[in-house]
């Protein structure tokens, strides 16, 4: 194999291992922002959930996207087990072990709006729906050759598909759901019901940050030219402003530099400059994490006003900068790195009209559309056959810990609850 084409394929492949990893920042980020009593709930429910998105990309998801078909589906490459080897460019192996790790993200993203109250069946069941008939569909629009790739839509390493679509699932189910017990009053004030583990969530977004460079990194899909260092710059750059940004606008707003915030700004950054790492200039893609940044705080006012509970701020960080990131394609992409190589068109500011800006729009609105509505269907069907998709009123404050798995993720700290003759030790199940 010539040298270049291995080393292509050899980042690729450690990219989709960075991709993997960030799971592990997911369920650092989830657990951490949630009560000790659903910890183990939730870090266990993400390990099988990736297990199933693994098989049913395998079986029938890759097929869907990227398969001969039409502009709306692919239809063939089922149950994947091309293992040729390649003279140029990457192996399939190599291309799918990378593209089904995108897929497993979308699911855990979805997943955030079911956090602390949704029964472990319908985990199980919707990582099946959702990984087979939402995300390979939006996937195969924009990445497969669909219909959204025919107009020039630009999604570097997937703002739209990834974060949005899984976003769009998550608002479905959290509406369905509905809030947490104890979330909101009677008079429609609400509670903070803080997470356990502040060190936890600061761990998972450094984790998920790391694995954001093999995200945005290696879908350069090669090295020869060194394109990748460009792209993870401007995804450094993207997250520091965005970090930043969150910070002083929680400062301005409540007089203290929320941790959680500042994190969530981190992570806004990074979802804002997936779609456009590729396509913008260093001092855009500062713009673009400031902006998203600055929006992800009042997203997380605002759906909290609108009693729509998002322990994990899914929604706004994946879902409202996920557009934002989308659309800034259409604002700050160079022609030389989208018109002069025949992905889209150029930016307004880079005089190439509102023609891409329109693309991008577009993009978002029928992405988000078919995710929300898809999602909010099959989870409506779920919840008639399988009597609620929510843990009883007992189960939820006992935790799903123990009401879902019969074991303590904290076993140290509950079994302490119990208190031992001689030991004065109380823990609450909060």
């Amino acid at each position: 194999m010539d040298p270049v084409v291995l080393m292509d394929n050899l980042w690729v492949a450690v990219g989709a291992i960075l991709v993997f990893f960030m799971i592990g920042g997911f369920i650092l980020l989830e657990a951490g922002s949630t009560r000790m009593k659903n910890a183990g709930h939730i870090a266990g429910k993400t390990i099988f959930t990736a297990g199933i998105g693994s098989l049913v990309f395998w079986a029938v998801g890759y097929g869907f996207i990227y398969g001969d078909g039409n502009a709306f589906i692919g239809l063939s490459n089922f149950f994947y087990g091309d293992a040729s080897t390649v003279d140029e460019g990457l192996t399939p192996a190599v291309d799918f072990s990378f593209q089904v790790m995108f897929a497993i993200v979308s699911l855990t993203i979805a997943f955030g709006g079911f956090a602390e109250r949704a029964k472990l069946s319908v985990y199980v069941i919707f990582a099946v729906l959702f990984s087979a008939l939402v995300y390979p569909v939006v996937a195969h629009w924009i990445w497969g050759g669909g219909w959204l790739a025919d107009h020039g839509k630009q999604d570097f390493a997937g703002s739209t598909v990834v974060h949005l679509t899984g976003a769009m699932a998550a608002l479905a189910a959290t509406i369905i759901l509905k809030p947490r017990i104890g979330k909101y009053n009677k008079d429609g004030s609400s509670n903070n019901i803080a997470g356990h583990n502040q060190v936890f969530t600061a761990l998972g977004v450094l984790i998920l940050w790391v694995g954001w460079f093999g995200f945005n990194g290696a879908s350069t899909f090669g090295v020869e030219d060194g394109f990748l260092g460009f792209v993870i710059l401007n995804t450094q750059l993207a997250a520091a402003a965005g970090a930043i940004a969150a910070m002083f606008t929680a400062w301005v707003l409540t007089g203290k530099a929320d941790v959680p915030t500042t994190l969530n700004g981190a992570l806004a950054g990074l979802v804002a400059i997936t779609a456009s790492c590729g396509f913008v200039e260093p001092w855009a893609a500062v713009l673009i994490g400031l902006i998203g940044g600055i929006m992800v705080v009042f997203s997380m006012k605002f759906f909290d006003k609108a009693k729509i509970d998002d322990p994990i701020a899914a929604l706004s960080v994946h879902g409202t900068v996920g557009i934002w990131g989308t659309l800034s394609n259409g604002l700050f992409a160079v022609p030389a790195l989208s018109t002069d190589i025949g992905w889209g068109q150029a930016g307004l500011f880079y005089g190439g009209g509102f023609t891409q800006l329109g693309v991008q729009a577009l993009g978002v609105v029928a992405s988000g559309v078919y995710a929300f509505v898809v999602a909010y269907i099959l989870l409506k069907i779920m919840d008639k056959v399988m009597g609620g998709l929510r843990v009883t009123e007992e189960e939820e404050i006992m935790g799903l810990d123990i009401s879902e798995h019969g074991s303590y993720g904290y076993p140290e700290q509950f079994e302490a609850s119990k208190t031992v003759k001689g030991d004065s030790s109380q823990v609450k199940l909060s």
